[in-house]
């Protein structure tokens, strides 16, 4: 199936321009929406390229966005501030796609992968009845020991982070070693430069930390549909912690898929037969929970949402209304370019 590719930059609540992407089927309506939240030091337009080409060439609408920060966004090299605003930039312009008149009807899934699967979990905390499913790629529900810096050495960061915040002090092994086990993947991975390879500053290390602890500590607050996929050799986040996940979210409709052998980074590290089983498991997946919906449902599913958001207001601040807007990710403005891929 052919597939368009579009971008864009968008300004956050703070005027920060940021990198956005997207990929459709070129000559039909999109099946469901499929909203990626890319890992630590990521970007979309190129890391996640294969994911959005593949996705988009199975009938789904595929919308990406690089952290401000990230790959193509302006803003800080690979700084994050607060956890909270980076999903607060995700949320506001998720919901601005999914306003559009042509998508309303239909679904709308979350894709992390490593530390956004955090991201994806805590969109989902931040509007529990707003998505319709999740896809968990070695989500970070807990930094794995392995690669996590001594206590001690937390404790000393902590004290001194208000100070300097955004220095590169941080001790960590080298992530993309122990992350992609394709020998020829890992060198195109270092190759681009969009990638952040430096070491982690002091406050980023520190939110994914504690956002890992949060997200870890919160399991079962956990209420969509979702599939969790794992490298069972994943030495950068605990794939046990993906089985904990999977046994006390309150998720009425959940599934696990735990890869004997796999590495972290199972859809841009794997071998390519390993990477078509990882992607044949999330088609089928989406495939079976896509469906239309009718204003009417939408509403009585909006109406079955608390009042307040589902969400620890004194760890993540207070939440900032969205705004509406247009895109030309549904073909107003923007660059547009055709692939023939898959």
């Amino acid at each position: 199936m052919d597939v368009e590719y579009h971008e864009e930059y968008v300004r956050n609540s703070s005027g920060v321009q940021l990198f956005t992407c997207g990929w459709l089927p070129a000559s039909t309506s999109p099946r469901a929406l499929v909203f990626l939240c890319h890992g630590y030091g990521m970007e979309c337009s190129g890391f996640m390229r294969a994911c959005g080409v593949r996705l988009a060439a199975a009938g789904y609408g595929v919308f990406g966005m690089d952290y401000e920060g990230h790959g193509k966004s302006m803003g800080t090299r690979c700084y994050i501030r607060s956890f909270h605003r980076l999903v607060d930039d995700c949320d506001r312009f998720y919901k601005s796609i999914c306003d559009l008149e042509e998508y309303r009807s239909k679904s709308r899934f979350l894709y992390g992968e490593s530390m956004g699967g955090a991201v994806a979990l805590l969109l989902h905390r931040k509007d529990p009845t707003f998505w319709d499913g999740a896809v968990l790629v070695a989500p970070m529900c807990k930094i794995s020991e392995k690669v996590k810096p001594h206590p001690l050495v937390i404790t000393a960061l902590t004290q001194v982070e208000d100070i300097i915040p955004r220095w590169k002090i941080v001790p960590t092994k080298d992530v993309i070693d122990a992350a992609f086990k394709d020998r020829d993947k890992r060198e195109k991975i270092r190759k681009n430069k969009l990638i952040y390879q430096d070491k982690p500053r002091l406050k980023t290390a520190l939110e994914m930390l504690r956002t890992s602890m949060y997200v870890e500590d919160s399991l079962s607050k956990v209420k969509l549909p979702f599939l969790v996929l794992h490298g069972e050799a994943d030495t950068v986040t605990d794939p046990e912690v993906s089985r904990a996940l999977y046994e006390h979210a309150a998720s009425t409709d959940k599934a696990i898929k735990l890869y004997p052998g796999m590495w972290h980074g199972l859809t841009a590290g794997e071998p390519d037969e390993n990477v078509d089983v990882i992607f044949s498991d999330i088609i089928a997946w989406l495939n079976a929970r896509r469906r239309v919906w009718t204003p009417e449902e939408r509403q009585m599913k909006m109406q079955a949402a608390p009042k307040k958001p589902d969400i620890d207001e004194k760890d993540h601040g207070s939440m900032r209304p969205r705004r509406r807007r247009r895109s030309f990710l549904c073909g107003l403005t923007g660059r547009t370019h055709h692939h023939s891929e898959m």
